[in-house]
């Protein structure tokens, strides 16, 4: 079920809030939204709550038993280490059992042996995120970081909880453990979780949406019909699309906790004005990158134990991050990229980017432009011919296609309107002491109330409303 369908805003959210605001002073009110979360997950494909309620018990035992067990004999340390195997076992059987057949295929074919069928297995929606969040949950029992929860009740509504379930951001069960006994919403709760969930909205629907129209035409074509400028061009729309894709639903999902009483930690802040690539993942899906950091980067030693090992844990942390993504290797090299770049700058590019100033920005933008084509292709030798577009657009100025069939016009206004929506507007904003004052004030007000209408017509009258990270 999506955020941005019509079923989701006109009937199952209404219920849900009024259910939430009836049983709000009950016992019963985590019940209702266990329930509906199941529901949610279990609208396109029921099978998958099966797997969701899997997942919810293993880690739910695995807690209790961290509880009961001390560190004489390992038992707790075994119990931990079973647990992450169970839940990465889910993850690769559903997510990178393809990916594992397709390269043992590789392995045999060079012994001249016949390949092994590649298996076709539905991928369920969200299931990187909430093995993540379960897994966290569960590492931070073991390292003492938070007590375990003895209720199954509140560890279920910790991982399925509908606003971040399919997308993120990736909470830890420490950052809201409180919240799931006790909470409440007020006035100004509900009004500040409404307010960021219509902007979010109008991320989605009024500019990811006609981005990805853009992009997905151009990046149909083929690589031979393609200029230079059509490459850059194609880029661009994906960078934009991507962006206001992901971090509208982030702020769609951080609304609505915030008007069921739950508070979530930001997950974008602006990345696109990073002045350098380390700064970017500073800001761009912070929740991952956070993840990543505390559960693997620091466990490996971190920067504790030399340069040479400092580098060798990013070049994994970012393989990591790339495979989390999707099972391709174009993804792996995805993430690959960003380590490399992140190693540079440690290497000396910082100081050279320092002396830029502001213009670093250029490179930085430029940079993760150029990465989401690997991002965004399905192959390697795709990739590696729209990149060679993309240096070279000198020697590729031929093409069949007519541009005003594909950059319409409402492709070409929002344009400037993204480009100051990813951060100059906002800078402006703060520079001249305009946010806050805008913040709840009538014209807000009127424009939250202007942008939702929009938004419902647009999605009344449109068939095209895909999502990115619904494949991760």
């Amino acid at each position: 079920m999506l955020f941005s369908s019509m079923f989701f805003l006109w009937v199952f959210l209404p219920i849900v809030l009024a259910g939430a605001f009836l049983l709000r002073k009950t016992k019963l009110v985590n019940v209702f939204l266990v329930l509906a979360s199941l529901l949610f997950y279990a609208w396109g494909e029921p099978v998958n709550v099966l797997l969701m309620l899997a997942s919810v018990l293993i880690n739910y035992l695995a807690g209790v038993l961290l509880h009961r067990f001390d560190d004489a004999d390992g038992r707790r340390r075994l119990v931990l280490t079973v647990d992450i195997v169970l839940n990465l076992a889910l993850l690769c059987w559903f997510k990178y059992l393809g990916l594992l057949a397709e390269g043992l295929n590789a392995l045999l074919k060079l012994f001249g042996a016949g390949p092994v069928a590649v298996p076709q297995i539905p991928l369920p929606i969200g299931i990187s995120f909430f093995t993540f969040q379960a897994m966290s949950y569960v590492i931070d029992v073991y390292r003492r970081k938070v007590e375990p929860q003895r209720k199954l009740l509140n560890v279920a509504l910790y991982i399925s909880f509908f606003p971040q379930l399919i997308a993120g951001p990736i909470v830890r069960y420490r950052e809201i453990n409180d919240q799931i006994e006790q909470r409440s919403v007020s006035a100004d709760d509900f009004a500040t979780g409404a307010r960021r969930f219509i902007y979010g909205l109008g991320k989605k629907v009024l500019i990811a949406n006609v981005m990805a129209q853009g992009a997905d035409a151009l990046f149909a074509l083929k690589v031979s019909n393609v200029t230079g400028g059509m490459a850059w061009l194609a880029a661009i729309l994906y960078t934009f699309q991507i962006y206001y894709d992901f971090s509208g639903y982030s702020d769609m999902a951080i609304g609505l906790g915030r008007m069921f009483g739950f508070h979530f930690s930001e997950n974008f802040n602006y990345p696109y004005i990073s002045l350098s690539i380390r700064e970017f993942w500073r800001r761009w899906h912070i929740s991952l990158s956070t993840w990543f950091k505390e559960y693997v980067y620091i466990p490996l030693g971190g920067n504790r134990k030399g340069t040479g090992r400092t580098y060798l844990n990013l070049l994994i942390v970012f393989a990591l991050t790339g495979i989390w993504h999707g099972a391709g290797v174009t993804f792996l090299l995805w993430g690959l990229y960003h380590g490399a770049l992140s190693i540079l700058e440690r290497l000396g590019l910082d100081r050279l980017l320092k002396k830029l100033g502001p213009f670093a920005f250029l490179y930085a933008f430029v940079a993760a432009v150029f990465g989401w084509v690997l991002f965004r292709v399905e192959d390697v030798n795709t990739a590696l011919q729209w990149m060679g577009h993309m240096l070279t657009p000198w020697a590729f100025t031929q093409t069949s296609c007519h541009m005003v069939d594909i950059i319409t016009p409402q492709i070409c206004a929002l344009l400037p309107a993204a480009a100051l929506g990813m951060g100059p507007l906002r800078l402006l904003a703060d520079r001249l002491g305009l946010t806050e004052r805008w913040r709840f004030s009538w014209p807000e007000v009127l424009y939250c109330a202007g942008l939702l209408f929009v938004c419902i017509a647009t999605l009344t009258s449109a068939s095209y409303n895909p999502f990115i990270y619904f494949r991760f």
